[in-house]
């Protein structure tokens, strides 16, 4: 962004040393995932710098090895179960947190988010005491209400905040020609708050595709996801095969991320377009 052409040079230095600092600060974040992505182009079996040759066999490894691509299709199947899940929920309680005369909203919402506050550890504790009992552990099932549980308030949060920008005299509106609610909501309010439905649901699929604590108390021999399987070969036998599922991950998250800020800057554009 450019800078006002009334800053005074005082105020032109401690702009532009604000930037500076600001990308000194995100550089020395991701300095460990940059050194570690060129390490997953590595010839040899160990981790070292300077490296002495380039290689795809890692990456070879990770797609075409059983142990690994199994893992990754698990991930999929449970990271893709929770954000239906969550998305369905999620969207709902939003619906009704946007409500005016919704009676104690704030605790709802406090309870709805606080999986975002609690650390995990302590929520896996929980769940497996509480799965334990309902014989859910050591199940797909609990592991997927367990990751929709943490997904969930992410929806919650994004699709809420896509309401509050709404107009609601348009669902008046549709009521006034007639339309019956389920009508209104799919022709009328899931079109404009549907940029936050699916910043929730990418959120939801992250946070479940990512997730490793909920797994290790949850999850049986069979059901070994690909960060668990990631957990389980540092502990057990460190290979560059976890550098090449590392580097894949990051880049999807990444992918994942830009698709949530351009998905953004569209709802901005349409409550630009409503006001």
């Amino acid at each position: 962004m450019a800078v006002p052409s009334y800053f005074t040079t005082g105020e032109k230095i401690a702009h532009y040393s604000l930037r500076v600092f600001v990308m000194l600060v995100l550089l020395f974040l991701i300095s460990p995932i940059i050194a570690v992505m060129p390490l997953s182009f590595n010839s040899e079996s160990f981790f070292t710098y300077p490296m002495p040759g380039y290689s795809l066999k890692w990456y070879e490894d990770f797609f075409f090895n059983d142990r690994w691509t199994g893992a990754l299709r698990m991930s999929f199947f449970i990271a893709i179960c929770t954000t239906i899940l969550a998305t369905f929920l999620g969207t709902l309680a939003a619906l009704g947190l946007a409500r005016t005369n919704f009676p104690a909203k704030s605790t709802i919402m406090a309870i709805l988010i606080s999986p975002m506050i609690v650390p995990v550890i302590i929520s896996a504790v929980g769940m497996f005491k509480f799965y334990a009992q309902l014989d859910l552990a050591s199940t797909l099932l609990g592991v997927i209400l367990a990751h929709t549980a943490l997904a969930t308030p992410f929806v919650v949060i994004t699709v809420t905040a896509t309401l509050s920008a709404f107009d609601k005299t348009l669902m008046r509106a549709g009521a006034s020609c007639g339309a019956p609610p389920h009508t209104v909501f799919f022709k009328v309010v899931m079109p404009l708050i549907l940029p936050g439905m699916i910043s929730g649901a990418l959120f939801a699929f992250v946070t479940s595709f990512d997730e490793v604590v909920v797994v290790l108390f949850l999850a049986s021999p069979e059901q070994r996801t690909l960060p668990l399987q990631m957990f389980s070969g540092i502990r057990e036998m460190i290979s560059p095969t976890i550098t090449a599922a590392a580097t894949v991950l990051v880049l999807f998250s990444t992918a994942l991320l830009v698709t949530v800020e351009l998905l953004r800057r569209r709802s901005e554009k349409l409550r630009g377009v409503q006001a």
